[in-house]
């Protein structure tokens, strides 16, 4: 069926950031990317006021057309796509380290293939593609030089960007009733939709302490590469503390260290479960304070030590009393913060 250029930018006015006009254009990598990012961080769907038309073309070429493109011919190379996959490559390995970092092996390899399948998936936008496997090798061979990194995803991305971008090719063409109809192709992009969203949903709502302080780490680690420019640094930082510069308006403090403290009281009022369990393991009240928790902490320690307990669960007991520590000190830890 022809696909109409007016049915596409209405598309694109009443649902792109969603992808509704890839849907209809049966451009499904661009509608999944464009459904977990917004539209491309909503740049990528402003910037397709003057692409859709190309998008419509393409979407209209028949058989013969296609043809004459041979399948072992290499696209150009692409900047935006290319500056596409850094940045999707960094969202996807953001989204696992706040949704998956207590899996087994987070870092050296569902962190990598994560960012891996980030970068794939804007690899696969439009007549192009790349070699996954390669590229997946990339990021698994890559992750474990920065292990352990808050801004592993970075190097991951840039490293698994170059090897994509080294082995694009054009994809090869589809056959006559070769397309899908839009029932399968809803029901692939929901699963991949929820695959996405469901372990970031879940760590929003049950972690949010481990979930803001990882964002807060993130920013004082960017903001740490440009000590040797003060006035950059503060360019930067400037821009990365606003949406918590309105927060500090709102909750009536100032704009430095205060204000933060304040909005993470706020914003971590309730603790996890993990905490509570922890507050018990050291028969402590939910308003402990920091010098309460080190008190118990102290006390329960001299009471359990292997050297001054002979009781076979001594050492499983203070282990477990060390990590709910650890625990709970995560929480009151201070935030570097201008």
């Amino acid at each position: 069926m022809v696909k109409s250029v007016m049915v596409a930018y209405a598309l694109w006015a009443a649902g792109g950031p969603l992808g509704l006009h890839h849907l209809y254009l049966g451009r499904d990598s661009h509608a999944l990317l464009w459904m977990l990012t917004l539209g491309g961080f909503g740049f990528g769907w402003v910037r397709e006021v003057i692409r859709i038309p190309a998008y419509v073309g393409q979407a209209n070429q028949n058989v013969e057309k296609e043809r004459k493109t041979p399948p072992t011919m290499v696209p150009p190379v692409s900047p935006v796509r290319f500056a596409g996959q850094v940045c999707v490559g960094i969202y996807f390995g953001t989204v696992a380290l706040i949704g998956l970092n207590s899996l087994s092996f987070f870092y050296l390899i569902v962190l990598p293939l994560c960012v891996g399948a980030g970068v794939h998936l804007v690899s696969c936008i439009g007549q192009q593609t790349s070699d996954l496997q390669k590229t997946l090798t990339t990021c698994l061979i890559t992750s474990p030089i920065f292990y352990g990194s808050a801004l592993s995803p970075l190097p991951i991305s840039l490293a698994a960007s170059v090897t994509a971008a080294q082995y694009r090719r054009v994809k090869p063409p589809q056959t006559p009733g070769s397309t899908q109809k839009l029932g399968p192709r809803l029901y692939r992009l929901g699963l991949a939709w929820l695959a996405f969203s469901a372990p970031l949903g879940y760590s929003i709502f049950h972690n949010t302490t481990a979930t803001l302080y990882y964002l807060s780490d993130c920013v004082a680690a960017l903001l740490d590469m440009f000590w040797f420019l003060p006035w950059l640094r503060n360019v930067f930082e400037y821009i990365l503390l606003i949406p918590y510069r309105l927060l500090c308006v709102l909750t009536g403090g100032g704009y430095y260290e205060d204000a933060w403290r304040k909005v993470l009281e706020i914003l971590l009022k309730e603790y996890t479960e993990r905490e509570k369990e922890a507050l018990q393991v050291l028969s402590l009240e939910v308003e402990a304070s920091l010098e309460d928790i080190t008190r118990s902490y102290r006390e329960l320690v001299k009471t359990w030590h292997p050297d001054h307990n002979p009781s076979e669960d001594a050492e499983a007991m203070f282990m477990k009393i060390h990590e709910a520590y650890e625990v709970l000190l995560q929480r009151h830890k201070p935030r570097r913060f201008k």
